[in-house]
């Protein structure tokens, strides 16, 4: 059973970085979509950005764009998200989320970014909170 957990968050001023990290055990995560979600009190749980399964190929958010990149490393099963020039509407709580499913390509594709209910797989989540 593919177990998440999140680490990486924290307190930071506008315009600073921070960077998760999503370590997963129990299933290797190369063939898995794995995603960032983020939910802000009393908004819906966003789709930040997606890294397909067995593939480097990322897919961003717009509101994210040019200043988050996430990325994979096997060999330590666990996969990143770099947030740099960060916003005070970027805070909240920051969710990893792994799904066997080629979201991108295929029959199981879907026509925009997957939404949260896609994903079957979750981490307990860690606070992001960005200071004006």
């Amino acid at each position: 059973q593919l177990h998440l957990v999140e680490s990486g968050g924290g307190s930071v001023q506008s315009g600073g970085s921070l960077r998760l990290s999503c370590a997963a055990s129990g299933v290797t995560l190369d063939s898995y979509t794995v995603a960032w979600f983020r939910q802000a009190p009393e908004k819906d749980r966003e789709g930040v950005s997606f890294i397909r399964s067995s593939s480097d190929q990322q897919f961003y958010a717009d509101s994210v764009k040019g200043r988050f990149i996430t990325s994979r490393d096997n060999t330590k099963n666990a996969v990143y998200l770099s947030m740099n020039n960060l916003k005070p509407e970027d805070t909240g709580v920051y969710y990893c989320a792994a799904e066997p499913r080629d979201f991108f390509r295929g029959l199981g594709a879907v026509a925009s970014l997957p939404p949260h209910y896609l994903f079957h797989s979750w981490g307990q989540g860690t606070q992001v909170t960005v200071s004006s």
